[in-house]
């Protein structure tokens, strides 16, 4: 009998993925302009760099307080409608970042843009639980989040670019970072409402064997994991371990990308230089989510693949304040920032391992909220830190701390998962 699984897993893979990696590359490069926008929207909204960094930490509090709703609701009505609307929401409020005119205004448009966003990274997790099977899912998640390192690397390079454009059509150069960056989202709307399938039995490129297999497998795996009531998995140990667990991941990594410009800009380098050297950082993280996923594939064991890299980072960070030139400091970033992300895909399958259907929405939802309040807690101490010391680099021991506080957390937790 011919084996299915593997084109199966294989036509997925090439019809979903794209479409799932496209959506968050530009998610992510909403949610991180403000990165570029800082370099000349603090002047003009007379903003010092702490009030900056609260405003832009707004948006994961609004992320955080919607995220279970959101992923409650898009279990009900499907990812097709609840992605659209989800993007819709997002590329409006983006655009009108562009027009902010006082700081009131930024501060309630960032956690508009939060409550817009909620539910979409939770919510694709979720989503990659009904089309991989628990082999396949770390590759999956680490193809899904190559996009949030391809964003960086692109919201690097046209951020310090359509800084340039300040005076054209009247607008500054923050301003086009906002208007330019929100028209691909409002553009994909019909995009997912014509090519998400809801469910794979509704997927056309799908035969009806491959169906049949997949829904057999998935049945088997999670036949014995799932809460009858999805808010139960609120009240899982396990799930409240895994929230405590994961926050000092987003922590560092958010901590690590808002500010990375601003450290570059202190190497004496102009916008569109900041721009372009702040896209090396992200292709090495693009690099290690495709790589370590293949490596870990055959293995036994994740929690190495997890904690590891976070060890790594921990180092590196470290290193990158300690360092006395410019250049090894820069390259110690990079390190930093591939390792900080290389985990996060094995870190993403253990709450697979014993949650499914709603379950699983409203664990992933709540793990990813606590762990998101790492970015408020980052944007909002990196900048104090900044001006309590005067350095750029002095905030790496802090995201040094909180990522090897996460990274001892998981080597404690992973043992009461089942396998």
């Amino acid at each position: 009998m011919v084996d299915i699984g593997e084109p199966t897993v294989r036509r997925i893979t090439w019809r979903l993925m794209p479409l799932l990696c496209l959506l968050y590359l530009v998610a992510y490069i909403d949610r991180q302009n403000v990165a570029f926008a800082k370099l000349q929207m603090v002047g003009d909204l007379g903003l010092s760099e702490a009030a900056y960094g609260l405003g832009s930490a707004l948006f994961f509090l609004g992320y955080c307080l919607f995220e279970i709703p959101s992923n409650l609701v898009l279990e009900r009505v499907g990812p097709r409608l609840w992605f659209a609307r989800i993007i819709g929401a997002w590329g409006l409020v983006t655009l009108a970042l562009g027009f902010a005119w006082t700081p009131t205004s930024f501060y309630i448009l960032r956690f508009l843009l939060g409550v817009a966003e909620a539910g979409f990274f939770p919510g694709v997790l979720y989503l990659l639980t009904l089309w991989f099977p628990q082999k396949e899912r770390a590759q999956a998640i680490g193809q899904f989040m190559i996009a949030s390192a391809l964003a960086n690397a692109v919201g690097a390079a046209i951020g310090g670019l359509l800084l340039e454009l300040d005076g054209v059509a009247g607008l500054r150069g923050w301003q086009w970072v906002f208007v330019a960056t929100a028209v691909p989202a409002l553009l994909l709307v019909p995009v997912v409402l014509t090519r998400l399938p809801r469910s794979p039995a509704e997927a056309p490129w799908l035969t009806d064997p491959q169906k049949e297999w997949l829904a057999a497998t998935l049945a088997e795996e999670g036949t014995t994991r799932e809460h009858a009531n999805p808010l139960r998995a609120l009240g899982d140990g396990r799930v409240i371990l895994l929230c405590l667990a994961y926050l000092g991941l987003p922590l560092s990594a958010y901590g690590l990308s808002y500010w990375l410009p601003t450290i570059v800009r202190g190497f004496g380098v102009g916008n569109a230089t900041n721009g372009l050297l702040n896209v090396i950082p992200w292709l090495g993280v693009a690099a290690a989510l495709w790589w370590l996923p293949r490596r870990a594939a055959s293995s036994d064991g994740f929690k190495r693949f997890i904690v590891g890299p976070a060890l790594v980072g921990v180092v590196t960070l470290i290193l990158a304040a300690a360092l006395p030139s410019p250049a090894l400091q820069f390259a110690a970033l990079c390190i930093a920032a591939a390792a900080i992300f290389a985990g996060q895909p094995f870190f993403w399958v253990l709450p697979g391992r014993f949650l499914t259907g709603g379950a699983a929405a409203a664990g992933f939802a709540a793990i990813n909220s606590v762990g998101n309040l790492g970015g408020f807690v980052a944007q909002s101490v990196v900048p104090k830190i900044h001006d309590a010391t005067g350095s750029d680099l002095a905030p790496m021991f802090f995201l040094a701390t909180m990522l090897g506080l996460s990274g001892g957390a998981i080597v404690l937790i992973e043992r009461r998962i089942p396998r």
